[in-house]
């Protein structure tokens, strides 16, 4: 009787053992899941590309809206690419925004017009409005060269 209450209390110690072990590591897992929140919108007849990407983030808080026009007609009006950030974030984030000639070189390539990158670690507020206007002709506009910023 005293060997089955020996093994019996020390299978019990064993199963809490392996349970409060169980425990910490779920509960450090989910402490290091990196937060991630990205946004890439792409406007081919403005040869516009805009990126919004908020990584390893403790707090965010935001409103982005954006505004993407193209026009069957270069007589209604340029296409244009248009974003409005209001950010308040602790963590990692990455904007970037470039244009590119929507007409290719002599070697097949869009030659790139203007590009920004703002990369910032830390506790701040983003107030930023980008807007990219097309102002080419478009002949045959391919869809795999406008990459994200």
């Amino acid at each position: 009787m005293v060997k089955v209450l020996v093994c019996l209390t020390i299978a019990i110690i064993l199963v809490s053992l392996a349970a409060a072990d169980m425990y910490s590591t779920y509960h450090q897992a989910f402490r290091n899941i990196r937060n991630e929140e990205t946004l890439c919108v792409k406007n081919y007849q403005a040869g516009a590309t805009i990126t919004e990407s908020y990584t390893d983030f403790e707090s965010l808080e935001k409103e982005t809206q954006v505004v993407s026009r193209t026009y069957s007609d270069r007589s209604q009006g340029n296409p244009v690419l248009e974003a409005s950030i209001n950010s308040n974030v602790v963590g990692r984030i990455h904007l970037g925004w470039e244009s590119r000639n929507v007409t290719p070189n002599a070697t097949g390539r869009h030659a790139v017009v203007t590009r920004s990158v703002e990369d910032t670690v830390g506790a701040f507020s983003v107030q930023n409005f980008i807007q990219l206007w097309g102002n080419n002709t478009t002949g045959t506009v391919s869809v795999d060269w406008l990459p994200c910023g």
